[in-house]
């Protein structure tokens, strides 16, 4: 053997040796997809806030249970922020960065939302804000980190005030009638106010917007104006004990339940228990989905996850309304790595900006969502460079008194009043921050 061919076989042999002694993990990528998950199970917003969480981190347990993400299974770690924006921020600052960064975060609060929106594009982290936020952030030629899916406040108003218009007889029927918009003083409940400031110049009818201090424990003075002001009708844009309180008021003052029209944050179980007999006939719009306890899903979790006792909560909460919704915002979270994949490699564990292209390139067409088990609970999606959103459908639902009751067709918003106001923000935003939008190049 010549000098070079034993240095040769000395070299492999190290590298062997070397290879054998390394700790395990030490070269290989990364295996798991890492996913905050912002929560809050106590204080005042724990009773809407608990069934959100256990149904987003029981998907995520599903999927695991399934085999992962083409393999990948996925490392989540819950921070609770209480629903405050500061603790929330906290909670942010301490987890994006754990576990090779987090994939993409869903603040579950339009004011924690606000803070991060700034910090995204430096951190490379997705927002997603399904049904709430920053009505203007579904322009993704503006803000290209955040996805508002399904909806936002102004498509919701949008549906609500239709809605009315055509139980009136027509838009032309609003003119004179008078809606008064009951709102937590908080960014969630003031986003909905410049839609319905248009609507009212518009339409002609008179818009009164009466703020509730959270948690909304006290609301005596409102419902007062509200008896003096006699509306025709009251959306309320609350959370957590503000709906059931309002709910209470309203039967103490007199005013219908029939004649109220809550957004989907105000419309779930929770809201109207408490309430007992003073919430038959409130109405809600849904965000698609209403309770769904017999959807395939629902019995896929309870099959694969609680009956192998990993339920997160309860087991009489899977299919509830805000339960659901929790699974819903993990299954588009998920189906956006997933996305992802299939551009960058499947069996990969995506980066956020890799994410970030997932969530911007989203197709769920209903065929995908009958093969996850969604058939019934809601309709296809599809997301774009410019639309961060996506179509955004909804429902009426009524409480009867024991449970919520599909009352109207499916609703859509009407884009003509929308789109503008959209492109108006989001240039707004970008001028204030001093950045241009995003060019074709850009979302290729």
């Amino acid at each position: 053997m010549t000098l070079r061919s034993l240095i040769a076989a000395a070299t492999v042999g190290v590298a062997t040796l070397a290879s054998l002694l390394a700790p395990a993990g030490a070269s290989a990528q990364p295996k798991e997809q890492f996913i905050p998950v912002l929560s809050y199970r106590t204080g005042a917003f724990a009773p809407n806030g608990v069934p959100f969480a256990n149904g987003y981190v029981d998907y995520l347990k599903y999927v695991n249970a399934k085999g992962g993400l083409n393999g990948v299974k996925i490392l989540f770690e819950e921070c609770e922020t209480g629903y405050a924006t500061d603790k929330g921020v906290e909670c942010y600052e301490r987890l994006k960065g754990k576990n090779g960064g987090a994939s993409l975060v869903e603040p579950l609060s339009t004011g924690i939302t606000f803070a991060l929106t700034d910090k995204a594009p430096n951190d490379k982290i997705p927002i997603i804000t399904m049904g709430y936020g920053r009505a203007d952030s579904a322009d993704g030629m503006v803000f290209k980190w955040n996805f508002p899916l399904l909806g936002t406040y102004w498509t919701a108003a949008d549906m609500l005030v239709n809605y009315i218009a055509k139980k009136e007889g027509g838009r032309d029927k609003l003119k004179g009638k008078k809606i008064t918009l009951v709102y937590a003083d908080h960014p969630y409940g003031k986003e909905p106010i410049p839609y319905l400031q248009e609507a009212a110049k518009q339409y002609g009818f008179e818009l009164t917007l009466l703020p509730v201090v959270l948690p909304g424990l006290e609301q005596k003075s409102t419902w007062l104006q509200i008896r003096q002001g006699r509306p025709d009708y009251v959306l309320l844009w609350g959370w957590g004990v503000m709906n059931s309180t309002a709910l209470k008021e309203a039967a103490a003052t007199g005013f219908p339940r029939e004649k109220m029209y809550g957004v989907w944050w105000a419309g779930a179980e929770p809201d109207v228990k408490d309430a007992g007999a003073a919430a038959k006939g409130y109405n809600a719009l849904t965000l698609q989905h209403g309770a769904e306890p017999n959807a395939k899903i629902t019995q896929e979790i309870l099959a694969n996850v609680h009956a192998k006792g990993q339920g997160t909560g309860p087991k009489d909460e899977v299919g509830q309304v805000l339960y659901m919704r929790g699974v819903i915002a993990a299954m588009l979270a998920t189906e956006g790595i997933k996305r992802a994949q299939e551009k960058y490699g499947k069996g990969k564990v995506m980066t956020g900006e890799q994410v970030r292209w997932g969530l911007e390139n989203l197709a769920l067409d209903q065929k995908k969502l009958d093969a996850l088990g969604f058939a019934g609970v809601m309709r296809p999606i599809s997301t774009s460079c410019a639309d961060h959103r996506g179509d955004s459908w909804a429902r009426i639902h009524t409480w009867d008194g024991s449970k919520w009751v599909f009352s109207s067709d499916w609703l859509q918003p009407d884009e003509t009043m929308i789109k503008p106001m959209v492109k108006a923000s989001a240039d707004k935003y970008a001028a204030e921050k001093k950045f241009q939008r995003r060019t074709t190049a850009d979302c290729q």
